[in-house]
């Protein structure tokens, strides 16, 4: 399980959990509940590609970043870390 410590945003943490390239869970800690939910359902069995391809860049109040666009940039950095351990 990968932790990641979102900034810019409401919600504190995101935890991930990968097998290969398919998302098996995420777990968002805070934020606006019912986005949260929504957001960890749909992701759910998804190929972290296209998941990254989705949400990178959607905007929140004009922070330059959202929870989506954070779990964007945590996605690819497990994708890396994977890379890493192979």
């Amino acid at each position: 399980m990968m932790i990641y410590k979102p900034m810019g945003v409401c919600s504190q943490e995101m935890r991930i959990e990968l097998k290969g390239d398919v998302i098996e869970s995420v777990q968002i800690i805070g934020g606006c509940h019912g986005n949260t939910q929504g957001i960890m359902s749909l992701v759910k069995g998804m190929k972290v590609q296209e998941v990254i391809d989705k949400l990178e860049g959607i905007d929140c109040r004009m922070r330059g970043t959202s929870c989506p666009d954070q779990l964007s940039k945590a996605l690819r950095l497990a994708l890396d870390q994977e890379k890493t351990n192979e």
